[in-house]
């Protein structure tokens, strides 16, 4: 998978993550992403924490500072209403793409 795909991929997962649970810090992102795929996918924070700053400069997230329920301070993200629409973009592109590669499967 190219370079893009994969940042394309952790996008999603990003952006859908925040549409369903709503505010977050990266941990809890992190978390969740590793608990809603039984352990099958896991983002390293060392790639998180990039594309959250890229995402943010996009418009599609914002951030605030907060305290976590264990008092640390944490940045908490939330998606903006263009983050909503890059959301249906990457859902509608990701199932072409799924849809490509069962056309491949069934053929071979």
């Amino acid at each position: 998978m190219a370079r893009n795909d994969l940042q394309g991929s952790l996008d999603l997962l990003v952006l859908k993550t925040l549409s369903q649970l709503g505010e977050l810090h990266g941990y809890g992102i992190v978390l969740h992403i590793q608990r809603a795929s039984d352990a099958l996918l896991s983002v390293e924070e060392g790639s998180l924490y990039p594309a959250l700053h890229r995402m943010e400069m996009s418009g599609w997230i914002r951030s605030e500072w907060k305290a976590t329920d264990t008092n640390r301070k944490a940045k908490f993200y939330r998606l903006t209403p263009a983050g909503q629409k890059e959301l249906q973009r990457a859902e509608k592109s990701f199932e072409q793409l799924v849809k490509g590669i069962r056309a491949i499967l069934r053929y071979a």
